[in-house]
């Protein structure tokens, strides 16, 4: 059995339960935040996620856990079988990771503080993902999955990418950045509607009051420093 370690405010731990519901893997979910000692047992830097199975194996990273579930469990395949095809769906989920979530991320603390975001930092961000709207807009299919006719990791990866940006990015910048690829956005409330899509949604906003509590102890604790 699978233990499946992390929070469900997290769009890295949500990919990953993503790919279990949808494979229909068994496992059971342990809701730790990240950084705690407890997580750290598990993961080595005490980031989520973590999955850890009766096997005594421990793996963290989310992109390395996908890899593990899709090599492990082979009955069905978030990868099409062409290695073309597989690299384009890794590609679409590196550009995704690299050119919207982490620049998005930048945006993250000033949310949570209550602080402004200062002019540089946002022209800083809008900057990156403007590269990521070009490389998504080359490569993108939404016919009708993200990269062609197949249901991929990289619908499940860029999905919860997706949330970041829109929670984070779109409203900082005052910029709609999903809107400037074309389909993006019909596929993303696609996405929303799948009957996993809905049960991770339900789980993430229940966890939110809690994780908010976190992240304002966590606040209140540097400032005493």
């Amino acid at each position: 059995m699978i233990t499946l370690h992390g929070f469900a405010a997290s769009n890295y731990y949500n990919i990953v339960k993503h790919a279990l519901l949808y494979k229909n893997i068994p496992f059971q979910e342990n809701l730790v935040f990240a950084g705690s000692e407890e997580l750290l047992t598990v993961s080595p830097v005490g980031k989520v996620p973590a999955i850890t199975n009766d096997d005594g194996l421990n793996i963290s990273e989310s992109s390395v856990i996908c890899d593990f579930i899709e090599e492990t469990y082979t009955d069905t395949s978030l990868y099409p079988a062409d290695a073309g095809e597989r690299a384009i769906v890794r590609q679409i989920m590196k550009i995704a990771e690299l050119y919207f979530e982490l620049p998005s991320r930048r945006l993250i603390p000033y949310v949570f503080s209550g602080a402004t975001v200062p002019d540089a930092l946002k022209a800083e961000v809008r900057q990156v993902l403007e590269r990521g709207v070009g490389a998504l807009n080359s490569l993108c299919q939404f016919s009708p999955w993200i990269a062609g006719k197949q249901f991929t990791m990289a619908d499940i990866y860029v999905h919860y990418v997706n949330l970041i940006v829109n929670t984070f990015a779109s409203s900082q910048l005052e910029w709609d950045v999903l809107a400037q690829i074309p389909g993006m956005k019909e596929w993303n409330d696609s996405m929303s509607e799948s009957d996993i899509a809905k049960q991770i949604e339900a789980d993430r906003l229940a966890n939110m009051p809690e994780f908010m509590q976190h992240i304002k102890a966590q606040i209140q604790a540097a400032n005493a420093k």
